[in-house]
């Protein structure tokens, strides 16, 4: 109750009085019937005083009605006033509780004698008395505000229990809260009562704070949250529970934004999460939040208010991260229905009611809750708030409490500087519950310093404490001391320090990574045991693990009791335990410890007990993460699966998890071999047996998976900074170099950065090396803080920051350190909010970068002064290439300025300006070029720019274009143009506004030849112009028509310089085509005449006619072609899309034989009938000049005719027709005459199957060289097994292709010469298991098959002279897979080889095969490879191998690492005497295991062993065996562990055995110093090995040493064939000597050379070399070669017939058009790698011209190139003319997404994805 207030009646008309304002308020909301009920209840006296008014449906009525009424009563009798407000607190709804209060009490229980009803009041209008009513409403108010009071009790427990112990005083006006924007559903109802109803006199913070400031303290942010529902954030740790708990307790006392008189009900969701069954809202009130001592009634009572005041309830829902269940959406058609609070409910429907306003509309909430989880609340919540960190102050506040209460201040003070000294320990400090953590163990730490420092030196103690004290006093003095510190001091930044603590010898305790952090926290916890003291063995300070790893030893049972709870906890997502949950002896432990709290919970019947948790989940993650590496109950697939970089942009699709995603971490940090120790102590107590051994192939599995995240190129930002934060864990260089090798460029975006994650950039940064790297930010959010940071990127020669969030503080912040980056090539700073303040910081910083060569500071707001400012520093520059400062809102005045600085600044090459849109100054050491684009100057303008320019010296080309100005202007151009210093040219295109101002440009040319100019002419051709020096004229869109044309003809042989005249859109009539023919014969540099556009160009090479899109009649024919008979060089006709009717090809075909220097005609896109089309096929056998014939009716773009290179072979392409029966039996007839075709292609002509079996009928009758396509004649079944019977029926085809798929495709291929191996391939055939039967079975009768392969991916032929079946199903794994094997290997027992490749089989599903291989006494080969065998699988392998008689080869490559399958296998290999090549890669070797294999060795041929883990012990064994394996050919030991002891073993088996194929490839993660020197040895091994064909030496480093070794034993490898070199670090005098002894290699076929440091000098040897060689395979990838390399290297591409797959991926540059040109002289070829390279369209133009000749090419690799929509579509139309060619990757280049998507459809080997 607010106050205390007598009964006396004459008191009632005061407080009406007071509180008129408010009634006001309330009766003016109630509905017009209420009002009425009470203006009949006053007596007819005050009724009469009111004059005529009467309650109506008007508001306005209503308003003056209420108003009267009050008015009355205050001056009324006082019984009036009392019947009037107990009838208002009767029927009025939504009354404030405490105004009802007093209401209630000022009217009083004893005037119910009070006649309150009114004679008009009829008896049924009111079912019972008003004064019973009001007897019912007392008391369930006084049961109201006792069960408040109840809880008010309850929240002052519950804070005494929580408040216990704390270090610092929670105080809402010190907790800072950051808003957050909030996504308000548009339909939901406004529930925000207004000020009467929220019944508290605290200010209303205004509705839109979150516009006006972006931080508020908690206190202000929950004002006014009444009535809505508020959301507060924050991590895990950050305190919210401690504050809510707080806010209950201050509600209880009076305080805080909550009013004292609601109802404020505190409801975690871990207790929630105890909830199974339904329950309403008043079980869960009175059974789990405070049951009351009442009865029924009472508790019926208070639930009636609750529901007739939702208003007066708070309702504080404390952790939704904890909570099992996602709130339910609740929408539709039920969306304005409430919830009845009676009806049972599942809990979560319960929250949701409550969050969504159906239950309860009008109360409070609040919730609390994860950043993440915030999209659970999209178009719910009001306000948003995020709880901030603590910043530094406040952490050396609670720091200085937390030693000055326990222990100290002398302790204080040196853990304040450790804390400041440890990036980990301050990033963390940063949360209020892992500050507490953080003081444990600094406490725990300065402890152990202090014990050892006594032992040492015990009189040292106080003097150095002492000392100590006063230099942090003397460093904590004043905030803006220990920021100008910070500011100065180099060191600081560097070590994140003050200069106090860095001397500090305790320094050396400090943990380097979080993982050795949480190791030691766990340290601190143990040394907590009051039974042993925590006491140690040794007093004198030790490194920082070392301590750990005794404790550990102390405890490792009860560790590892403990980490195995947090593990269950991890895998079953729960956090809290019960007694019943944890061992007992752990769980007095724990408590005993501190790693355990005590937490209080009511379980589903209501009974209050105790549960636990750890204190922090990060302390349960990291104890899980010990119970993965140092237990075998975790498997490593478990591990594998736990193991994932988690990202900061959140999705609606996030697994929820109450984790915070940071095991990954720790597994990291824990693989490190600093933790390695302390891995094994608790390894002991888990029972594993070799601990030392099993631990470090653990490490090495996590290091393997780190490896291969290392490895990928699909990373997102966030992903790839995780794996920086994983790789600063693992403390690795070598992971990190290979992060840095993949990505030159770190690229983040729109992520908020903290200082920790700038240091785990630094540390993959500084990998690099001198190779520098670049930094990109893009609209990431980043403190001042980071920037202090930075620096200690050492190599960082890129830096970006584009973002309108980086300002002028941000770029002074950023100047301060700019300078500290010595190898800092390349700036930008664009799309940001600079000013000229800020570039004049810039400017300063950038004076002292002497290396910087590029600048970006474009898209900002530099404007004039700051482009000055940038400007005044080039001559300071000496390197630099190029300043970008366009759209920065300048004016002419700032290109004016430039200009004039090109006479003071000599090394401005090029200064371009478009509009000031794009003001761009290159530069070099001599000026070049001006470019001022679009320039819309007035006539002092111009002349001061021109003045400007006239002082330039030497400048090259000047460009002007695009000014359209008028001819005063031009006028002013013309009196300086003679004054330039151009050497070159001028270029005017564009600048005329009108003919006079051309006019005026062409009067010019005699005195300023050098001026270029350009005008389109909208006038008829009435005057002469002097065009004689002129290159280009365009005379387009004029009205000559011919008579024109004529005198344009006439003078063509005066114009000696012209290249091209433009005379399009003339109306030039066919007479006119008929003069330009005949201009084209007689002239000799004209080359080309296009009719469709009326062009001419000249300087003849070979001769284009075109006349595209026209319509030829037959004497228009005859006349055409008899003026081209006279034409004398080679000449090119194209009459693509024209309409040509019978009589007109008739007449083209009798002239043809006569044109003897015709070599191409073009009839594509021509409207012809099959009849003409079959006339032109006929040409094949008319003219043996006529090499193809290519016809298509298609709406697709192609290249559409194109000839045959070699001299005797012919194609016809008739594409997109619908040939019938009888057309294609003449076809067939014309084709039996042609001598010998390439390829005949009839896709897409409806053939069906009736046509497509007469013609394969037909095919041996054909003399075919390379395939037939068939695609797309809607073939059936029959149909394509008509098709693949020509494997039966012609001896030459050796290959057939069936698709039915989305892109049905049947392709018959041929070879020539010689016996040839038969493939079927069939993919995307079949939809169900039955039906794969149906076919193979019906395959099965039409060819013999005696291999059978099924795999995921492409399936090649194999070397073996036998058939080969491929099925390509992608549906096709498991069960499926294993059943369709068993049906093929029932219908052909003479299968030889069964090929199950990664088909996800897992070893329990290989049981059905084992009768079935037993039945296959023929089998020879048999490859499991890439699925999951397990024991299971190995068991079948064992019970199958005995039976296979003449098995000589087996392949069981593993997907992932399991010991018992090679231990079971090794003993059925020993019976298996027959198998010679055994591949065995990837597995886990034991060393029984080994010892077992030993003894198989001896028995081999090849034995392949990559990949595979062992231990040194183990790989000793298998290495020493290999000295037995006299008849060992081949050899494969790819990445696996060599130290000294196995590689010396190795060099002894080299020299006792005859090899002919070594692969001893090695990984980035595994070669150091040591091991890169030991290749030597190997090579100098290999020196008996004269019959080697294949080695591979990838990754060893070998250098200069390495290649001068092995130059020496290529002269004795006569019959090598290949060769891998990468990653060796072959420079061009290395790679020089290397192919000039590879001359003596004359069988050489591959050589691999990529990621080395060749350059154009081995490019230019190459050339020279390579045309001697029969080289197949060339891969140069990332290497350095220029654009002269390139040159050089398609000088040797055009001598290598042979040539099969080219690699060029990130040469170093695009110009790499010579290298595909080259590839035209290649037949062969069928790979290309051009990715990474910058390439533009031209490389992909030049691709387009040669792909049709290159019939073979399979896939182009053009990723992460420059290739714009007009680069790919020339490339989508080459492919209609390459049916083999399977894919073209084009991921990261210039193609939007919806062009992207348009080009795939159009065809779907256009590949725009990163996979």
């Amino acid at each position: 109750m607010d106050e205390e207030l007598d009964q006396g009646n004459e008191n009632v008309n005061s407080v009406l009085a007071q509180e008129s304002s408010e009634l006001f308020h309330i009766l003016s909301r109630q509905s017009p019937a209420v009002i009425l009920k009470l203006y009949q209840m006053l007596p007819s006296g005050v009724q009469s005083n009111m004059g005529p008014l009467y309650p109506t449906s008007f508001s306005s009525d209503v308003t003056e009605l209420v108003r009267a009424m009050l008015a009355q009563l205050e001056v009324g009798s006082a019984a009036d006033c009392c019947n009037f407000l107990q009838s208002m607190c009767i029927l009025c709804e939504n009354i404030p509780m405490h105004l009802e209060s007093k209401l209630m009490s000022v009217a009083g229980y004893g005037n119910s004698e009070c006649d309150i009803s009114a004679p008009s009041v009829t008896k049924e209008e009111s079912s019972s008395p008003p004064s019973d009513q009001q007897l019912v409403k007392r008391p369930r108010i006084d049961h109201w505000e006792n069960y408040i009071a109840a809880v008010k009790g309850l929240l002052l427990q519950r804070w005494e229990r929580v408040s216990e112990g704390l270090v610092k005083e929670v105080q809402l006006e010190n907790v800072w809260v950051s808003l957050r924007m909030v996504n308000r559903g548009r339909d939901r109802p406004d529930q925000t009562p207004g000020p009467a109803d929220r019944g508290s006199r605290t200010p209303v913070l205004d509705r839109d704070l979150e516009s006006s400031e972006s931080k508020v303290t908690l206190e202000t942010f929950l004002q006014g949250c009444a009535g809505k529902v508020t959301v507060v954030v924050g991590q895990a740790g950050s305190g919210k529970t401690l504050l809510m708990s707080y806010l209950g307790q201050q509600w209880a006392c009076g305080l805080g934004p909550i009013p004292s008189s609601s109802l404020f009900v505190l409801l975690e969701f871990r207790q929630l999460n105890m909830l199974s069954r339904p329950l309403s809202l008043s079980k869960l009130l009175f059974q789990h939040y405070l049951p009351p001592s009442w009865g029924n009634n009472e508790k019926r009572d208070i639930v009636d208010y609750l529901i007739s005041n939702p208003e007066q309830s708070c309702w504080v829902l404390d952790g939704y991260d904890e909570f099992y269940s996602k709130l339910p959406k609740q929408g539709g058609e039920m969306q304005e229905e409430l919830l009845d609070p009676e009806n049972p409910l599942p809990v979560a429907d319960l929250v949701s009611g409550l969050i969504n306003r159906k239950l309860l509309p009008g109360c409070t909430v609040l919730v609390t809750c994860r950043v993440r989880d915030l999209m659970d609340f999209e178009g719910i919540s009001d306000k948003v708030g995020q709880l901030l960190g603590w910043d530094c102050h406040e952490i050396k506040e609670y720091v200085d409490n937390f030693f000055g209460v326990r222990e100290n201040s002398a302790l204080g003070v040196q853990a304040v500087d450790l804390l400041l000294s440890s990036r980990h320990l301050l990033s963390m400090s940063y949360l209020p519950s892992l500050c507490n953590i953080c003081c444990i163990c600094l406490k725990h730490l300065v402890m152990e310093y202090k014990a050892g420092e006594a032992k040492a030196e015990p009189r040292e103690e106080d003097r150095g404490t002492e000392m100590g004290r006063k230099a942090t006093e003397k460093n904590l003095n004043g905030d803006e001391a220990v920021e100008e510190k910070r500011g100065q001091d180099q060191d600081t930044r560097m070590h994140g320090t003050n200069r106090s603590a860095q001397h500090d010898p305790a320094l050396a305790l400090i943990p380097s990574t979080l993982t050795q952090v949480y190791l030691t926290v766990i340290g601190a916890f143990l040394s907590l045991d009051p039974d042993k003291g925590g006491k140690t063995d040794k007093a004198e300070t030790t490194k920082p693990l070392q301590s750990t790893v005794r404790r550990l030893s102390q405890y490792r049972s009860q560790v590892c009791d403990l980490s195995q709870v947090a593990w269950r906890g991890l895998v079953e997502s729960k956090i809290v335990f019960l007694k019943e949950d944890i061992p007992q002896e752990v769980l007095e432990f724990s408590l005993t410890n501190g790693l355990f709290s005590q937490v209080e919970l009511r379980l589903e019947d209501g009974m209050l007990v105790s549960a636990y948790c750890f204190i922090h989940l990060t302390i349960q993650e990291f104890l899980a993460a010990l119970r993965i590496m140092t237990s075998n109950d975790v498997s490593d697939t478990q591990l594998k699966k736990r193991f994932s970089l988690k990202t900061r942009w959140t999705t609606k699709s996030d697994q929820r998890t109450v984790f915070t995603d940071s095991l990954h971490l720790y597994l990291c940090g824990l693989a490190s071999p600093d933790c390695t120790p302390a891995l094994v102590q608790l390894a002991k107590a888990s029972g594993v047996s070799g601990v030392q051994n099993w631990v470090q192939k653990r490490q090495a599995f996590v290091q393997k998976l780190l490896s291969n995240l290392c490895h990928s190129n699909t990373l997102t930002g966030p992903k790839t900074l995780e794996l920086c934060h994983c790789l600063q864990e693992s403390q690795d260089q070598q992971l990190a170099r290979q992060v840095v090798g993949k990505r030159p460029i770190l690229e983040l975006r729109n992520i908020s950065l903290w200082p920790n994650d700038i240091e785990a950039l630094a540390f993959v940064a500084n990998s690099v090396g001198n190779n520098g790297i670049g930094l990109d930010f893009g609209a990431c959010s980043m403190e001042l803080e980071c920037l202090e940071v930075l620096p200690r990127c050492q190599y960082i020669n890129y830096l970006s920051f584009h973002s309108r969030k980086y300002n002028d503080k941000f770029a002074e912040k950023l100047s301060s350190i700019l300078p500290e980056f010595t190898t800092l090539r390349k700036l930008d700073f664009y799309g940001s909010s600079l000013t000229a303040a800020g570039a004049a910081s810039l400017a300063c910083a950038l004076e002292k970068c002497q290396n910087i060569t590029e600048i970006n500071l474009s898209d900002n707001s530099l404007k004039d002064k700051g482009i000055k400012h940038i400007a005044d520093i080039f001559s300071k520059l000496p390197k630099i290439l190029s300043v970008m400062l366009g759209r920065n809102n300048s004016s002419l005045k700032a290109v004016n300025y430039l200009i004039e600085n090109m006479s003071s600044c000599s090394n401005v090459q090029h200064v371009h300006a478009d509009a000031v849109k794009e003001v761009n100054v290159s530069f070099s050491q001599n000026s070049d070029m001006n470019s001022l684009l679009n320039q819309n100057w007035d006539k002092p303008e111009m002349q001061k720019v021109a003045k400007s320019l006239a002082c330039c010296p030497g400048l090259s080309v000047l460009d002007l274009s695009g000014g359209y100005w008028d001819v005063e202007i031009l006028k002013a151009l013309t009196e300086f143009l003679p004054k330039f210093n151009v050497t070159n040219k001028i270029i005017l295109n564009n600048s005329c506004s009108s003919v006079e101002g051309m006019v005026t440009l062409t009067a010019l040319l005699p005195k300023c030849p050098a001026v270029v100019f350009s005008y389109y002419l909208t006038l008829s051709f009435s005057f002469p112009f002097l065009i004689s020096t002129f290159f280009i004229f365009s005379l387009s869109c004029n009205s000559f028509g011919n008579k024109g044309l004529k005198k344009l003809l006439d003078a063509l042989p005066c114009l000696t310089h012209i290249q091209e005249i433009n005379a399009s859109k003339n109306e030039i009539n066919m007479e006119g085509v008929m003069m330009l023919a005949g201009a084209f014969c007689s002239s000799h540099n004209l080359t080309e005449t296009r009719v469709r556009y009326s062009a001419l160009k000249c300087q003849k090479v070979v001769s284009f006619c075109r006349m595209n899109k026209s319509s030829l009649l037959a004497s228009d024919m005859t006349t055409l072609c008899r003026r081209l008979i006279q034409c004398r060089s080679n000449l090119e006709l194209d009459l693509s899309q024209c309409s040509l009717k019978d009589k007109v090809v008739k007449n083209l075909l009798n002239v043809l034989p006569k044109m003897a220097s015709l070599q191409k005609l073009n009839f594509s896109y021509s409207y012809l009938s099959t009849t003409e089309t079959l006339s032109l096929v006929q040409c094949l056998t008319v003219s043996q000049r006529v090499t193809s014939v290519v016809c298509l009716l298609t709406a697709l773009p192609n290249w559409l005719w194109l000839p045959l290179n070699l001299m005797y072979f012919w194609y016809s392409r008739l594409s997109h027709f619908s040939l019938n029966t009888d057309s294609l039996e003449t076809l067939v007839g014309i084709l039996q005459q042609v001598p010998q075709l390439s390829y005949l292609d009839l896709s897409s002509n409806q053939l069906k199957d009736e046509g497509v079996k007469y013609l394969v009928d037909s095919l041996p009758a054909l003399k075919i060289h390379s395939y037939v396509n068939l695609s797309n004649n809607r073939l059936t079944q029959e149909g394509l097994l008509e098709v693949a019977n020509t494997l039966r029926t012609c001896d030459n085809v050796s290959g057939v292709e069936v698709s039915l798929g989305e892109e049905e495709r049947c392709l018959i291929s041929f070879r020539q010469y010689g016996h040839c191996e038969k493939t079927l391939r069939v993919f995307q055939i079949i939809s169900s298991i039955v039906a794969i039967h149906t076919h193979f079975t019906a395959f099965n009768g039409k060819i013999i098959g005696d291999k059978l392969l099924m795999k995921q991916s492409f399936a090649s032929s194999s070397n073996y002279s036998v058939n080969v079946f491929v099925i390509e199903e992608s549906w096709i794994k498991a069960e499926k897979a294993i059943g369709l094997l068993c049906h093929c290997l029932k219908l052909s027992k003479s299968i030889q080889t069964i090929s199950l490749v990664d088909c996800a089989v897992e070893g329990h599903q290989l049981a059905p095969m084992t009768s079935v291989i037993r039945g296959c006494p023929s089998l020879t080969e048999l490859h499991f490879s890439l699925n999951t065998l397990g024991a299971e699988g190995a068991e079948f392998l064992c019970d199958v191998l005995p039976s296979l008689p003449k098995l000589n080869s087996l392949s069981i490559i593993s997907k992932e690492s399991c010991a018992s399958v090679i231990e079971k296998m090794s003993e059925a290999l020993l019976q298996s005497t027959t198998v010679q090549m055994l591949n065995l890669s990837g597995h886990t070797i034991s060393n029984t295991s080994a010892q077992t294999l030993t003894r198989v060795l001896p028995q081999l041929r090849s034995l392949n062993l990559s990949h595979c883990l062992w231990s040194a012990t183990g790989g000793l064994q298998l290495v020493g065996a290999l000295r037995e394996c006299v008849n060992l050919e081949a050899l494969y030991l790819d990445s696996v562990h060599l130290d000294e002891n196995i590689t010396e073993c190795l060099v002894q088996a080299l020299r006792s055995m005859h090899l002919r194929i070594l692969k001893l490839n090695r990984s980035d993660t595994v070669v150091g110093p040591s091991e890169a020197s030991r290749v030597l040895d190997i090579l100098a091994a290999m020196e008996v090995l004269a019959q080697m064909e294949e080695i591979e030496l990838e990754g060893w480093r070998m250098a200069n040493r390495g290649v001068e070794q092995l130059t020496r034993l290529l002269p004795i490898w006569q019959k090598l064939k290949k060769i891998r070199l990468s990653k060796n670090v072959i420079n061009d005098q290395s790679g020089d000597k290397l192919l000039e002894a590879l001359i003596s290699c004359g069988q050489l076929q591959e050589l691999h050379l990529g990621s080395n440091l060749l350059g154009d000098l081995t490019a230019a040897r190459m050339a020279l070399v390579l045309p001697s060689t029969h080289i197949t395979v060339l891969d140069v990838s990332e290497n350095s070669i220029g654009h002269e390399g390139a040159v050089s290297l398609s000088k040797a591409i055009m001598c290598m017939k042979n040539l099969t797959k080219i690699h060029l991926t990130s040469v170093g540059t695009p110009m790499l058009c010579p290298v595909a040109a080259s590839l035209i002289h290649c037949p062969l070829i069928q790979d290309v790698g051009l990715g990474w390279n910058n390439c533009g369209d031209d490389v992909a133009l030049e691709l387009a011209r040669v792909m049709p000749s290159c019939q073979k090419m399979i896939r182009i690799d053009l990723e992460s190139n420059h290739l714009s929509v007009v680069g790919v579509e020339a490339l989508c139309r080459a492919l209609q003319s390459c049916p083999d060619l399977q894919l073209i990757r084009l991921w990261r280049n210039k193609v939007v997404p919806s062009e992207a998507q348009k080009l795939s459809l159009n065809d779907k080997r256009l590949n725009f994805s990163s996979t």
